[in-house]
């Protein structure tokens, strides 16, 4: 190789470098936009997302209940493939006042004989209620590990803002799962393969 070539080479491989990373977060950055946004139907974690206060202080008082309307929240739950999981809500539908704290499990069962790990991704329809969807606690926080055969009630406690449009009379709240294990596996095969 000539030597003149060198330094286009070296930026070459930079630019290859940066766009690897780029590409590489742009999950978590979209997971993040999604959350401050309420785009897509994702909501807040525990206590609200916050970046600088942006959402949220999970020292404010609780919202007074509005006894004047109720919302109807159903629950679905899905399994993607390559997970051996059953997943079924164990309340399909409730009707909710804004500001009221409710708590609903979903009951998940490993189908495999194998120990899994799986993460819930949460959606939230229509999307413009999705800021005002406040999940307090729930399993889709972190990922979740089933031994093989193993059934466990995951549960969901949440709140519907009363500062919710008054035109929404209707949530959808849906699960997706997603396996873990196919990633974990092939990070450390990336990360075996390397010198």
């Amino acid at each position: 190789m000539d030597a003149r070539h060198l330094p286009l080479v070296k930026r070459l491989l930079w630019l290859i470098a940066g766009a690897f990373a780029f590409a590489f977060a742009m999950v978590p950055l979209y997971n993040v936009l999604c959350e401050v946004t309420g785009l897509n139907g994702k909501t807040a974690g525990p206590g609200g997302f916050s970046i600088g206060g942006l959402i949220g202080d999970p020292a404010a008082p609780p919202s007074p209940i509005d006894h004047t309307r109720t919302v109807t929240v159903e629950f679905t739950g899905t399994v993607m493939p390559g997970l051996t999981w059953e997943m079924r809500p164990l309340t399909f539908s409730l009707d909710t006042h804004p500001g009221e704290m409710q708590m609903v499990s979903y009951l998940v069962r490993n189908t495999s004989d194998k120990p899994t790990l799986a993460q819930a991704i949460p959606s939230v329809t229509p999307g413009e209620a999705a800021q005002s969807f406040h999940k307090i606690e729930c399993f889709c926080f972190s990922q979740q590990a089933l031994a093989p055969g193993e059934s466990r009630e995951m549960p969901l406690t949440f709140i519907v803002n009363p500062d919710i449009d008054k035109s929404i009379r209707h949530i959808t709240l849906s699960y997706a799962f997603f396996s873990i294990d196919g990633r974990r596996l092939a990070s450390a095969a990336t990360s075996e393969a390397k010198p």
